[in-house]
């Protein structure tokens, strides 16, 4: 699943393409992806304007003259400019000079106004070190899932959980209300480092990410312990390994993240 960095990627590279135009149509080919809600979303961003486009966590905001079109990628999404339609497109925005398109294989994106991101956390890279602490010490529970969780802090997904927590040398299982303040400001910084580092470098591509003109991202290469189970840890030699943590896989150097 396209994770901060990837949107934020897509964000920069669609925004120069499509400030400032206009949508003259949109037309979705997904009930799915238009959570059932199609002509809705057709009549209210017709004619519209694109103001801004920014991103929250993982979801692209395309701000509409009053209106907000929100959309988020699920695992397969891709929102590409200029392309031609394919077996896979979902939806269509047709703006006075060019088209955007959207494509998901697995159909697990929405397209929507407003949508889910009253529910979400403080933006990961938007959160500053005090306010990171502080929202630490009033969580009980394991780090990793704690950092999963979108209504806590949003953005994070399992690629760039795993790679923050072996920079700041925190265990995924170890107990976040018990960190202390110190290692609680290395795992903000940590964070920070991680998804700065990606957005420098466009994101991870390991399936089917690209950004909004089809490049692939090149962060996956700089990867330190995701994806590596058995694979020297890059600090200290120790074989990377991979253990299930909130239901997803998850890897680290049992020397340098001990518990």
């Amino acid at each position: 699943m396209p994770e901060l960095p990837e949107v934020e990627t897509i964000a920069r590279t669609l925004a120069p393409r499509i400030l400032g135009r206009r949508i003259l149509e949109a037309r979705f080919y997904s009930s799915l992806v238009a959570g059932g809600a199609a002509k809705e979303l057709r009549r209210r961003v017709a004619g519209r304007k694109i103001a801004a486009v920014r991103r929250h966590g993982k979801f692209l905001l395309l701000d509409l003259d009053g209106e907000t079109l929100s959309i988020h990628l699920g695992m397969t999404g891709r929102l590409l400019w200029g392309a031609v339609r394919g077996p896979y497109t979902r939806a269509e925005f047709l703006l006075d000079g060019g088209l955007l398109l959207y494509d998901d294989v697995r159909q697990f994106g929405r397209i929507e106004l407003a949508g889910r991101t009253a529910a979400l956390g403080p933006d990961a890279l938007a959160i500053g070190e005090s306010a990171f602490v502080d929202l630490l010490r009033t969580r009980r529970g394991r780090i990793k899932p704690l950092l999963l969780n979108q209504g806590l802090l949003c953005g994070i997904g399992n690629i760039y959980a795993d790679e923050a927590l072996f920079r700041a040398r925190i265990h995924p299982l170890a107990s976040a209300k018990r960190l202390s303040a110190a290692r609680a400001r290395r795992l903000h910084a940590a964070i920070q480092a991680s998804l700065a580092a990606a957005i420098a470098s466009g994101g991870s591509s390991i399936s089917d990410y690209v950004d909004s003109e089809g490049r692939q991202g090149t962060f996956q290469l700089q990867h330190r312990v995701y994806g590596k189970a058995g694979e020297p840890c890059p600090a200290c030699g120790t074989a990377i390994r991979r253990i299930v943590v909130a239901q997803r896989g998850t890897h680290y150097c049992p020397k340098c993240q001990r518990p």
